[in-house]
């Protein structure tokens, strides 16, 4: 008799494990339905629905603020656009949601909440379904007037948009967008007023509520307000109003919004570098061409960042040093060393036996040198820019290799 294969054992024994899970999942779930219906309860059904894979999340969560979209044939249509797109891909999120909004797969009250229901499904595909970003950080559409009458989007958004990641929450405004190209609405023309106000109110928000992640310059947010083609907008989060620019219009309230600042901030300009990448693809084939002016801003934003333009006729250097975090450092924190200082730490890449995915790890040595003062939780802070090739370039130059920087010099790490 012929040995059966350990693999297909222990996989139908995986196999039998999840049916026993899905088995009892379901008599609980029976059981409390049993529970609802004697009428202790506000709701008859329960509450949470079960999904087995992502596109049944985005379907289930999203339900929760519009019913009348569950079993409607969504998860499906994602399964699709994922065959056609791949896993995760942002078309995916894009081409569902405006087939959403265009009521393809049901019908809605008004187009607004078609729209913004789109929005929803958007951002929760984006976010994997399992954060409240959807619901409560987009917290709804409003279309508002342009100067001219046309209608344009303003996006509300609130604190818990940052749940959703600067990623996601950047990639929410171009969902939006595409939405709103796809159905005919105008883009967003900011006064100048209300691009001053954005400025005031972040620095506002950074100065007297909290620090932002990444406080982008004046500059900046000036540039991404007037380009950006929809409103990004929300409603007061604090008690503190601004300290100018109040009573706009277009504005409804004189308090600081935490959606704005944290969108505008943390989302859209610090990570416009990685929405550029994947626009600068596809984005023509979307209609979503007129978002290069994002290769503009990260011009401006490197230029900012490295404190200095080149000089005239001089070679541009391959890398130069970021300040943007050292600068707003907290009084009586140590600096271990400043940006690309010769002396200052290297950055090896990899993982220590040691350490997890999450972690740092510094090397015993340098523990000694400062004396242990960096204790377990202590937060560490260290200015990465761009990724491995850039370290790579900045290590060639100072490499004795054939082809590389100095002669005379070490091989560098990639040589050695």
């Amino acid at each position: 008799m012929a040995e059966q294969d350990p693999n297909t054992q222990m996989s139908r024994q995986m196999q039998k494990y999840s049916e026993s899970i899905l088995a009892q999942v379901d008599e609980a779930y029976a059981l409390a339905k049993k529970a609802r219906t004697l009428g202790f309860d506000p709701e008859d059904e329960v509450d949470i629905p079960l999904a087995k894979n992502l596109s049944e999340r985005v379907e289930g969560l999203v339900s929760a603020a519009a019913p009348q979209i569950k079993g409607k044939g969504i998860p499906a249509r994602i399964q699709a656009l994922e065959e056609k797109f791949g896993k995760l891909d942002w078309r995916v999120a894009l081409q569902v949601s405006l087939e959403v909004a265009q009521q393809k797969f049901c019908e809605f009250e008004s187009e607004k909440i078609a729209m913004e229901t789109g929005i929803r499904i958007g951002i929760a595909y984006l976010t994997l379904g399992v954060v409240a970003s959807p619901l409560e950080g987009f917290v709804e559409l409003k279309l508002k007037k342009r100067r001219d009458g046309k209608e344009y989007f303003a996006l509300m958004y609130s604190g818990p948009i940052r749940s959703a990641g600067g990623t996601a929450g950047a990639v929410s405004l171009i969902v939006a967008d595409f939405i709103r190209v796809s159905m005919g609405y105008a883009a967003y023309d900011p006064t100048e007023e209300e691009v001053k106000r954005c400025a005031t109110e972040l620095h506002d928000y950074h100065d007297r509520i909290t620090n932002l992640q990444y406080h982008p310059s004046d500059e900046e947010i000036h540039f991404l307000t007037q380009n950006i083609p929809v409103q990004i907008d929300g409603d007061p989060s604090e008690d503190i109003e601004v300290s100018n620019h109040k009573d706009l219009p277009r504005i409804e309230t004189n308090k600081i919004r935490s959606g704005v600042c944290l969108v505008t901030g943390e989302c859209i300009a610090q990570k416009a570098s990685k929405v550029w990448n994947q626009l600068s693809k596809w984005g023509e084939s979307f209609n979503l061409g007129h978002w290069s002016f994002l290769k503009e801003f990260l011009v401006i934003q490197n230029r900012i960042k490295s404190k200095s333009r080149a000089q005239a006729g001089a070679k541009e250097e391959k890398i130069s040093p970021v300040y943007t975090y050292i600068k707003d450092l907290v009084a009586g924190r140590p600096v271990l060393t400043h940006p690309l200082a010769v002396g200052g730490f290297r950055l090896r890449y990899g993982r220590a036996r040691t350490s997890g995915y999450s972690a740092a790890a510094i090397h015993p040595a340098t523990m000694g040198v400062l004396g242990k003062y960096i204790a377990t939780g202590t937060q560490l802070t260290h200015l990465l820019r761009h990724h491995r090739r850039t370290h790579r370039a900045f290590d060639e130059r100072r490499c004795g290799a054939p082809g590389h920087g100095k002669q005379g010099k070490a091989p560098c790490q990639g040589c050695r």
